[in-house]
């Protein structure tokens, strides 16, 4: 079993940056990968980024790539996004997930899942 509990969401003006923490409990070091995913008001939740058990791999969604960072420190269990230049349609709720499956994007890959964390940006 692994708890993920996410951080960081806030309101944040557009062009302004934040970032996102997933702590993970249990047995973290068994996930093959970690992933970011959202959900944005009415819409199905989307892949963002993932990064693999040794943070040596990492893949984006075409509107994160270049703007965000996904990261984690395995000491802390902890898998970090970090968002740049954020624009009004990332608003959304922000999901931490861990996976079985070595980086892969798809949602069905992914065992557990947090909470989420609310992230809005204003125009």
């Amino acid at each position: 079993q692994v708890q993920l509990v996410e951080s960081g969401g806030e309101l944040v003006q557009a062009g302004g940056s934040l970032r996102l923490s997933c702590a993970a409990s249990g047995r973290p070091g068994s996930s093959a990968a970690m992933g970011w995913f959202r959900q944005a008001p009415g819409k199905e939740r989307e892949f963002v980024a993932v990064i693999s058990r040794s943070g040596g791999s990492t893949d984006y969604a075409n509107f994160a790539r270049g703007r965000f960072l996904i990261s984690k420190d395995n000491a802390k269990n902890t898998v970090y996004l970090q968002m740049n230049n954020l624009k009004v349609e990332d608003t959304a709720v922000y999901y931490c997930a861990a996976s079985l499956v070595p980086w892969t994007r798809s949602q069905e890959d992914y065992n557990y899942w947090g909470q989420g964390t609310q992230v809005t940006v204003s125009s």
